[in-house]
């Protein structure tokens, strides 16, 4: 048995799979418990008894109030929980099910996993990376790592068994991984070199993929079963649930025949409907239709046409039905690659991307093939960021917050960015920065990724001093930053990690004073505590220093008061109740709002004191940043003179390795607000942009 292990694990949205590479260099589908090569992604909760897969998802309609499907599509959502024999759960903890489930089927047959590559969507935020590590950590693994999911279904392609393997082409490729799955649609361009693959754009959908074709046909025999029998099966969970399952398994056959048949039943009435093809076909056409766009877009947004296009490679699930096979057939004028597994290619790539990793430790030297070992060792990969990286302005003409991209999306990655901020206030404390990404195709809203502040200040800095701000993407797309003032070049670092209840480190609006001067307990930081989870999960000790570092802690070092770390308001160091919200604060806010209003208080309702500690020593500076669900008002950064450009721009050339280039942030509008200004409409500001680094 190999002394560590290359594995890869394709957390999808209806279904998952956990692969590894053998001594010989090639990938192995790990089946699960029940002898299959994929496992379902649904989770059942039966009392204290946490249920994965096949049986799941069978159990589903006797008890669909207790099944939990289609996590994957809320990832990184800190407001969808699901409620079950009165306990709460979120999509972290639901995938966290997920991936234990696959590592105890693994552990069966390889030993122990402490590490892998687990794959996303391209177009996933940083949130929802962090959110997908978070349940890869939470279920047992050291260390995770992340590869979007069209680079893996690459990665499987060229150095794979269904593709080239080992080959050498004459010249370079350009690929077009079409990568329909359950869940999502994602879509690359990949281009493809001697010992490389480098992603050149990407585009997608994150809530466009298999089980909207399904939801279709799904609402077409409601709507059937209505006219007939004058009643409604959605009105009752078990009926609609084991409908779900017919449609599923309709849709599979209509990839293979021209018509299946499908039953419905419902309050004591019982049909059974032929569906054919072309019906199945007009009522998904929108989909299809939206596939099309998408594709037809990320050609026309990176000045390409077919021509340029030397293979469409197809995978997913999803990507079998004949409609979707056919669209890309007719709309790219050529045959289509369908040489990968549509099922286990992604597993695949990740876990020839794991054994990429692993190429200089003791896994390389139990390699039995030569020739693998050294393909592996040469072998590099490199994608995009498939969202534009900025920090939030507010543009004084519209009235509203504004991103201000410096990375602008499809930038080849490592990438950095640097932007020169300065204090608006003479002995300022400290500095507010909101990290934004932008939206996906499918939605345009951009994502506020955390909220980044640097503290302390060293003392009796004058007004416009000036901090350095670092912006960055790594390899695997997850955002870093960094900030240094530049009077004495003191630095702060840090990874902005946001565990699903990892708390705002924002001040709150209560605990500030004028001239922004933070009020709160500094050694009070939230302790993160994993959300209601089964009592068989055993979050690993990584997992634990790695919230108590982000906490306030140090590096290594655990909590002492305790086995389970208790999560603290950050404003007042009070206990937080089961959904992360502190009892105290609200009721003062409550009662604040009373008193505004005019209305008194309850007297039941208890008025907090605020903790206040002396200020850290000057000689040293702390990055903290977390997610932010609401953020303060009064937490702005620069107010504009005039409309900011918050449009992605096109990408910009970088080196395919080595160090992260760092990339001209776009110009700022030239006329910009005075601290005057600033107060005249009410609010602090508390950093303003002086200017660029060239």
């Amino acid at each position: 048995m190999l002394p560590t292990h290359a594995v890869g694990i394709d957390l999808g949205t209806t279904y998952s799979c956990i692969a590894y590479l053998n001594e010989h260099g090639e990938p192995v589908t790990i089946p699960n418990r029940d002898g299959e090569l994929s496992t379902p992604s649904v989770v059942m909760f039966d009392g204290g008894q946490v249920i994965v897969g096949t049986e799941a998802l069978r159990n589903s309609i006797r008890a669909p109030e207790r099944v939990v499907m289609h996590a994957k599509r809320y990832m990184g959502n800190p407001k969808h929980r699901w409620t079950i024999q009165g306990r709460s759960y979120s999509p972290i903890d639901i995938s966290t099910c997920i991936l234990q489930q696959l590592l105890i089927d693994a552990k069966q047959r390889i030993g122990d996993v402490e590490r892998a590559v687990i794959t996303v969507p391209a177009q996933f935020s940083d949130v929802q990376r962090q959110a997908t590590a978070e349940a890869g950590r939470r279920a047992g693994l050291k260390h995770v790592d992340i590869i979007n999911e069209p680079v893996a279904a690459a990665l499987c392609f060229v150095l794979g068994s269904e593709g080239i393997w080992f080959t050498e082409l004459a010249a370079s490729q350009l690929i077009m991984v079409v990568d329909l799955g359950g869940g999502t649609f994602d879509l690359s361009l990949v281009r493809y070199e001697k010992n490389s693959v480098r992603v050149v754009a990407s585009g997608g959908d994150l809530h466009l993929g298999g089980i909207d074709w399904n939801n279709a046909l799904q609402k077409a025999i409601v709507k059937q079963f209505q006219r007939e029998f004058g009643t409604d099966p959605s009105a009752d969970r078990e009926s609609m649930q084991a409908l779900a399952l017919e449609v599923e398994q309709t849709k599979r056959s209509l990839s293979v025949r021209p018509k299946a048949a499908l039953t419905c039943q419902h309050a004591g009435h019982r049909k059974t409907y032929q569906v054919e093809v072309e019906q199945f076909e007009r009522l998904a056409k929108p989909h299809v239709d939206r596939m099309r766009d998408l594709t037809k877009a990320l050609l026309a947004e990176n000045e390409m046409g077919w021509a340029h296009v030397d293979v469409v490679l197809t995978t997913g699930g999803a990507s079998r039905m004949p409609m979707v096979r056919h669209m890309l057939k007719q709309l790219s004028g050529r045959t289509l690659n369908t040489s990968l597994s549509p099922d286990q290619s992604i597993a695949h790539g990740a876990t020839y991307y794991a054994g990429m990793l692993l190429t200089n430790s003791a896994f390389a030297k139990s390699i039995l093939n030569p020739a693998a070992e050294a393909r592996l060792k040469q072998f590099k990969q490199q994608s995009v960021n498939a969202r534009a990286l900025g920090i939030l302005v507010r543009d004084m003409e519209r009235g509203a917050r504004v991103p201000h991209y410096l990375l602008p999306a499809n930038t080849q990655l490592p990438a950095s960015a640097r932007q020169i901020v300065g204090t608006v206030a003479p002995n300022q404390h400290h500095a507010h920065l909101r990290v934004v990404e932008s939206g996906t195709a499918a939605d345009g809203q951009f994502v506020e990724l955390g909220l980044c502040v640097v503290d302390p200040l060293p003392e009796n800095l004058p007004e416009g001093s000036e901090i350095e701000v670092t912006i960055r993407y790594d390899e695997q797309a997850r955002v870093h930053v960094s900030a240094k003032v530049l009077k004495n070049g003191q630095t702060a670092h840090a990874e902005i990690v946001r565990p699903e209840n990892l708390l705002v480190s924002a001040l709150s609006e209560e605990s500030r004073d004028e001239d922004d001067v933070a009020v709160k307990d500094q050694n009070a930081r939230p302790i993160l505590a994993p959300a209601v989870v089964p009592a068989s999960f055993t979050p690993s000790a990584d997992a634990d220093r790695l919230v108590f570092a982000s906490a306030g802690g140090k590096a290594g070092e655990l909590p002492e008061s305790s086995d389970v770390p208790v999560s603290l308001c950050p404003a007042c160091a009070g206990p937080l109740d089961v959904f992360g919200v502190c009892p105290t604060c609200l009721a003062r806010k409550q009662a604040a709002a009373q008193q505004r209003t005019g209305t008194s208080a309850s007297p039941a309702t208890p008025k907090p004191k605020v903790r206040g500690v002396p200020a850290p020593a000057s000689g040293s500076i702390k990055l903290s940043s977390s997610a932010i669900p609401a953020l303060p008002s009064e937490d702005e950064i620069i107010e504009l003179g005039a409309p900011a450009n918050a449009r992605p721009l096109k990408p910009q050339p970088s080196k395919p390795s080595g160090a992260a280039p760092k990339v001209k942030p776009p110009p700022l509008p030239s006329n910009f607000s005075s601290r005057a200004a600033a107060e005249k409409a009410g609010e602090d500001e508390f950093w303003q942009i002086t200017k660029r680094k060239k």
